[in-house]
């Protein structure tokens, strides 16, 4: 393991590789692949300015910048990498618990209100901040969220058991109701506009049609199986993180079909955030190593794992994001229990 190089704060730099070891730009080269197993990667780290810091959930935005929930602050976040500089935004409901939160065409910043049954809108160029109640008491904590490409926003809400979508246009929120314990969790978009999401209080994948808001539902061929975080490959198939027994999962939807890969941290790996990264690797946390959590790569074509421990531990990666920069792609991390963001750069090597 190669040690940081003059740290700077306010954050810390690490070149790691774990399996594979770099010496200056060089690369080793290994066997040809289209998805190559030779990577290289650099962690960023900036503590947040919060009274209490624990960024919950990052965003990327559009200039590859980071938006994160403050939740104990009760606040939405910006940081700036190029210049280290944070905002932070005060939101209205007070102890409202930002969880999710994502960036629309417009810039406005989306975000669930966890604690308060509300999703709400930050007009950055304002400050102004527009709740939207859920229409139904139940639906007590709004969890995470993204944005379909037909305009929709589509959420899940944890606890009260619903999925459901909120027309930004009109305000409107429709909500579905799951079976009791189904604990609807990560969510995300197929290419097709589909949205899936974890059933994390059963052993399901679900899917929903956004237009008749009819749910599909994947069982999983383990009974204790728990899939907490979810991701959706270059191939519209399902990535997914099995938090209870320590694996990555792999659905295919259109033939039911699950593959199971364990997590290089074993059955108490615990791992929780994941993302998918322009080049179809699958990124993902293992939050349960010796309480330091480590960042692992997989690779769908070769199905070799990659691992990195996380500089300052990261104190449960509960959620990550990705973004196609012009040096690459970069992964921006939400270290809720050290109170940091890290931005993770990538380096791929190009095989022959």
């Amino acid at each position: 393991m190669m040690r940081p190089k003059h740290p700077v704060p306010p954050f810390s730099v690490v070149t790691i590789g774990l399996m594979l070891l770099f010496a200056g730009s060089g690369f080793s080269r290994m066997a040809a692949a289209a998805l190559s197993d030779v990577v290289e990667v650099k962690f960023d780290e900036w503590m947040t300015p919060s009274v209490r810091p624990f960024p919950h959930d990052p965003a990327t935005a559009r200039d590859g910048s980071a938006w994160y929930t403050a939740q104990l602050s009760n606040a939405v976040g910006h940081l700036d990498p190029t210049t280290g500089r944070f905002r932070e935004y005060s939101l209205p409901t007070p102890d409202s618990g930002p969880h999710g939160l994502l960036e629309d065409a417009s810039g406005n910043i989306w975000y669930t209100g966890n604690a308060a049954g509300l999703i709400g809108k930050l007009d950055v160029k304002t400050g102004k901040v527009t709740e939207y109640k859920m229409p139904d008491s139940r639906a007590r904590d709004p969890h995470s969220l993204v944005l379909s490409r037909s305009g929709l926003i589509i959420f899940t809400v944890q606890g009260g058991g619903f999925v459901g979508t909120l027309d930004p246009g009109t305000g409107k929120i429709s909500l579905v109701a799951l079976a009791r314990g189904a604990a609807p969790y990560g969510i995300a978009l197929s290419s097709k506009d589909v949205p899936f999401f974890d059933e994390f209080g059963t052993n399901k994948i679900g899917s929903l049609d956004p237009q008749t808001l009819k749910v599909t539902e994947f069982p999983l061929p383990a009974a204790d199986a728990r899939p907490r975080r979810i991701t959706v490959g270059r191939d519209d198939t399902i990535y997914y993180t099995d938090y209870a027994r320590g694996y990555l999962g792999h659905l295919d939807p259109a033939t039911g079909k699950v593959e199971e890969f364990r997590s290089p941290g074993g059955g108490d790996a615990r791992p929780y955030g994941i993302v998918t990264t322009s080049d179809g690797a699958i990124w993902y946390c293992e939050t349960g190593v010796s309480s330091r959590n480590v960042l692992v790569r997989f690779n769908p074509e070769t199905k070799k794992m990659l691992s990195w421990p996380i500089p300052s531990g990261g104190g449960t990666v509960r959620n990550m994001t990705s973004w196609k920069g012009p040096a690459g792609d970069v992964l921006w991390l939400a270290e809720s229990g050290v109170g940091k963001l890290a931005r993770v750069t990538i380096r791929t090597a190009v095989t022959p």
